[in-house]
C-alpha cells in the first residue's frame, strides 16, 4: 500500500482498520470503552494492540491521538507498522495505543468531551494550576464568546504580539490553563476518564517491564512535512545524546532551553506514576504542518463553533482544523508515514537490543 493509503477518513474507519490489522498480525487487542459518544451516538474506545511477549521486560509504547484530531497521522503510522508484521524478539513487546482521545478525533476537536487538553491534564500533586497572568488579560481575544465569524482577529493578534512579545505570549497560552473551562488549552480539574483508564491498563499490563521507550505522535509544530523529536523536561533513563543517536535524529531538550515553550500537566511527566520502577524514556514526535498562527486560528474558530455554534462536524471550521493538523496533500501524508515508521523502527531496535 502507498504510505498515504494508511490514512483513514474518520475515527470509525480508523478504528475498524486498526482492529482488523491487529488481528491479522496476531496482536492481542484491548478496548478501553468510554462513556463519551461520537456523532450519532457512536461508541468510543481507546484500542490497544500488543505484539510480543505478554510479560515482556522491554517495551515500546507507541501512542497517537492524545490531541484528538491530530490522530490521523499517528493512526496511519500504526496501521503501517501492523502491516509490516513487526515481530519483537523474545522478552520484548510493541504496544500500539490507538487514539488516546477518540472523542476529539470523532468530533474533529483537539480536546476531549469536557474541553480538556489531555496533554495538560496530568498535573502533579500540589500544583494549583494557576494560569499565567497574561492569560486572563487576553482571554477575551483568544476565546471570544461568539460563533465563528469576522472579528478582527489578525488586528487583535498583532496588538497582543506587540504588547507581550511572541515568546511570552506563546508560553502563556500554550503552557496550559486551569481557570477557563471553555478556553483553549484548558487542563481540567481532575484526571479525565480516558487518561485514567489508560494508566490503569498500563499498571495492569506493563508494570513488570524493566525498560520502556514511550513514543507519542503529534502534529502541528515544526517545518511542513518534517519530523521533530522532543524530550520531556527532566531526566529519562538514557542520556539524550545516546538516545538521539539511537533514533537517528536530534532531540529537542527543554532542559537546554531548546523548546519554544514548556507545558504543564503533560502525560510524559506523569507516566512514571503508571510504571513505577520501570526505566523509562519518553520521546514526543511532532510532524510539522502549517505556521503556528494559522493552526492557532483554526483552533480558536473551532472552539467558538463548539461552544457558541451548533458544533456539527460538517462546518468549514471543522474542515479547516482537520487540514491544519492532518493535511490532505498526498506528499505530506506520505512523508508522515515514512518518517513515523522510521522512528518507530529505530525505537524498536534500540529498546529491544540484548
Amino acid at each position: 500500500m502507498n504510505p498515504e493509503g494508511y490514512f483513514s477518513p474518520d475515527f470509525a474507519t480508523a478504528r475498524e482498520r486498526f482492529r482488523a490489522a491487529a488481528a491479522a498480525a496476531g496482536a492481542v487487542l484491548s478496548a478501553l470503552e468510554l462513556d463519551a459518544r461520537g456523532p450519532g451516538g457512536a461508541a468510543l474506545s481507546i484500542d490497544i494492540a500488543r505484539c510480543g511477549a505478554p510479560d515482556a521486560e522491554r517495551l515500546v509504547l507507541h501512542s497517537s491521538g492524545l490531541h484528538g484530531v491530530e490522530a490521523y497521522a499517528g493512526a496511519a503510522i500504526q496501521l503501517a507498522a501492523l502491516d509490516a508484521r513487526l515481530a519483537p524478539p523474545p522478552g520484548c513487546a510493541l504496544v500500539l495505543v490507538h487514539v488516546l482521545n477518540p472523542y476529539g478525533m470523532a468530533w474533529s476537536r483537539r480536546v476531549n468531551e469536557n474541553n480538556v487538553d489531555l496533554n495538560r491534564n496530568f498535573l502533579p500533586p500540589g500544583d494549583s494550576g494557576a494560569a499565567a497572568p497574561i492569560y486572563a488579560a487576553i482571554d477575551h481575544v483568544i476565546n471570544p464568546p461568539s460563533p465563528p465569524g469576522f472579528d478582527g482577529f489578525w488586528v487583535a493578534a498583532a496588538g497582543l504580539l506587540l504588547r507581550h512579545g511572541f515568546g511570552a505570549l506563546q508560553q502563556a497560552i500554550a503552557e496550559g490553563q486551569y481557570s477557563h473551562p471553555r478556553g483553549l488549552f484548558f487542563g481540567g480539574t481532575e484526571l479525565e476518564p480516558g487518561p485514567r483508564r489508560y494508566f490503569d491498563w498500563l499498571r495492569r499490563n506493563c508494570s513488570g517491564a524493566r525498560y520502556a521507550l514511550a513514543l507519542d505522535v503529534h502534529t502541528g509544530l515544526g517545518r511542513h512535512g518534517e519530523s521533530t523529536l522532543a524530550l520531556e523536561a527532566g531526566a529519562g533513563a538514557t542520556p539524550p545524546d545516546a538516545l538521539a543517536r539511537a533514533l537517528g535524529s536530534p532531540l529537542v531538550d527543554p532542559t537546554r532551553g531548546e523548546a519554544d515553550y514548556v507545558i504543564r500537566g503533560s502525560m510524559a511527566a506523569a507516566l512514571p506514576q503508571a510504571l513505577p520502577g520501570v526505566r523509562l524514556d519518553f520521546v514526543l514526535q511532532e510532524l510539522g504542518t502549517y505556521p503556528v498562527l494559522k493552526i492557532f486560528r483554526a483552533l480558536r474558530e473551532e472552539n467558538r463553533w463548539h461552544h457558541y455554534g451548533a458544533g456539527t462536524t460538517d462546518h468549514p471550521v471543522k474542515r479547516a482544523l482537520r487540514e491544519a493538523l492532518a493535511p490532505a496533500a498526498p506528499a505530506w501524508r506520505r512523508r508522515a508515514v515514512e518518517q513515523g515508521r522510521a522512528v518507530l523502527r529505530a525505537a524498536c531496535e534500540w529498546a529491544f537490543r540484548a
